[in-house]
């Protein structure tokens, strides 16, 4: 039997994931996928692990694995598939929004356009700045990270790995 580590701090952060907008037992997954052993988990250990029944698990790995947060393998010797998070894939999903802050703020100048000088107006344009300022820092975000990564500000165990 697996023993389960970080069990109250991965379902603060599944906490955290949800209130964010996240569905409640993909985040539950995710965060237990986090504080996984080497070797993963199986259905049966992320089952144990969050007390819930094998249907849960299923929907749950099901949506992760459709945002390419997870990924599935079965290790040698074995029948049953494993789970493993896919850092890169989180890390990818986060990246690769600045086109849809680009559409979103081309969409709150149209709503903009079509409003009288006001409040309402004021906090449309104010939200396709806040977007247009996210599409435009994004790449540098990412090259800050990159070069946070590289020169070993980022501790080995908490860089993101490309399984």
């Amino acid at each position: 039997m697996t023993e389960h580590r970080a069990i109250e701090a991965a379902e603060r952060a599944a906490a955290i994931m949800t209130a964010a907008g996240m569905p409640r037992m993909p985040a539950r997954v995710m965060m237990a996928l986090v504080a996984a052993p080497e070797q993963g988990y199986t259905a049966a250990d992320l089952g144990d692990r969050l007390g819930v029944s094998a249907a849960a698990i299923s929907g749950a790995v099901r949506y992760l694995a459709q945002l390419h947060f997870i990924n599935r393998r079965t290790l040698p010797g074995e029948r049953r598939e494993r789970f493993f998070l896919v850092t890169q894939g989180l890390y990818r999903s986060v990246t690769q929004n600045r086109p849809v802050y680009e559409r979103s703020a081309d969409e709150m100048l149209n709503i903009a356009a079509e409003l009288e000088h006001g409040p309402a107006r004021a906090r449309a344009e104010e939200m396709a700045s806040f977007f247009r300022f996210m599409a435009a820092r994004m790449p540098q975000l990412i090259q800050e990270w990159q070069t946070e990564r590289q020169a070993g500000s980022v501790s080995p165990s908490a860089a993101p790995t490309s399984s």
